[in-house]
């Protein structure tokens, strides 16, 4: 890990260390701040119930996390500054990917899981100063910034946007390799403009334009796509 003036040093902040904050984070940051519990963060890695239970309590003895009884942890000012620093790495990573070398856009966050632990401060400016300060990823999420700050999100989930309302499609999450190639052979991109016509209940797919076209998108996909309003 990297360490400079607004950097967060711990002696045990290992690559699973730096996975697991990230994750935290990321599930919490997507429940409204909530506590992370086992089962979520089991799912999310990809790792047994027992193996998070160990490391949460790994995160606490370092001063990462909080347990919170019955629900699961919370990070901490310094494990959440050490989550946005690796966000940080992986965003500019992916968009460095993307943009110098090329990668589509369905593979960059798999490469930069694996080199988001390993560049230096020095790196990571230069990365940034080269990408010219970026502000977003290929996927449209924010990138923090040097001082570890991110923006309000100001978007919505496409499955939250009622029929007759829409926007500009301006995210979507990148760990479905399978959904991002699906997207771009439907002619999909970031920036598109986006109607819901209709919607079937019960959680059921959407008709919608996006662009000049009309797709059907189901539930998965609606809630990995985001939506800001104009």
């Amino acid at each position: 890990m990297s360490v400079g003036p607004h950097r967060v040093s711990h002696t045990g902040s290992s690559e699973a260390v730096e996975d697991y904050v990230k994750a935290i984070y990321s599930i919490s940051t997507a429940n409204d701040g909530g506590a992370v519990g086992t089962n979520d963060l089991a799912e999310r890695l990809r790792v047994t119930a027992a193996s998070v239970s160990a490391m949460f309590r790994k995160l606490t003895e370092l001063g990462l996390a909080d347990h919170v009884p019955y629900k699961g942890v919370t990070l901490t000012a310094d494990g959440r500054r050490l989550a946005l620093e690796v966000l940080r790495h992986h965003r500019l990573l992916e968009l460095y990917l993307a943009e110098h070398l090329g990668v589509p856009w369905d593979r960059v966050h798999e490469e930069a899981d694996a080199l988001e632990h390993v560049i230096s401060a020095d790196l990571e400016a230069r990365i940034a100063a080269k990408l010219g300060h970026p502000t977003h990823d290929p996927h449209g999420a924010p990138i923090p910034s040097a001082e570890l700050q991110v923006g309000e999100d100001r978007t919505r989930a496409l499955a939250e946007i009622a029929a007759g309302e829409g926007g500009r499609f301006c995210r979507i999450a990148d760990g479905d390799p399978e959904m991002l190639r699906y997207l771009d052979a439907q002619g999909i991109r970031l920036g598109d403009e986006v109607r819901v016509m209709a919607r079937q209940p019960f959680g059921g797919p959407a008709t919608v334009t996006i662009g000049d076209a009309v797709h059907t998108i189901g539930g998965g996909l609606a809630d990995a796509m985001r939506v800001e309003a104009p």
